[in-house]
């Protein structure tokens, strides 16, 4: 599996971004993809995760609670595609973010339980 994250970037707090995360070169029947992050000095984050079927849709979307409400993931199957929609940006939200995939219909939350990654894309949130 690839994973392509990309639409980092400078934003003012208080304003909008969305990730995307292509995904290509799938095997297994079913994937959890997520998004983490990491900010400088800090270990890697979990933030959200969804299930993707190789029949053709997404679902079990789960979110960690420290950004319930602010950050949300959507999947658009056929763009092989997956997205993190960031609202209300906050300085403390600067970091690289980083989508993953792992094989199987269970959604998890660990770093060392992602097997792909994809190269990162940063996020740079202005006060």
């Amino acid at each position: 599996v690839q994973l392509q994250a990309s639409g980092g970037g400078l934003v003012q707090a208080g304003g909008s971004l969305r990730l995307s995360c292509t995904v290509s070169g799938r095997t297994a029947s079913s994937y959890v993809i997520a998004w983490f992050r990491q900010a400088p000095g800090k270990e890697r984050e979990f933030l959200a995760a969804i299930r993707w079927s190789g029949v053709g849709y997404a679902d079990s979307a789960y979110h960690a609670d420290s950004v319930k409400g602010r950050l949300f993931i959507s999947a658009n199957i056929p763009r092989n595609a997956v997205y993190l929609q960031m609202n209300s940006l906050k300085f403390e939200d600067t970091a690289v973010y980083y989508c993953a995939a792992k094989a199987g219909r269970f959604v998890v939350v660990g770093v060392n339980e992602y097997d792909y990654w994809g190269q990162g894309t940063k996020v740079t949130v202005s006060s």
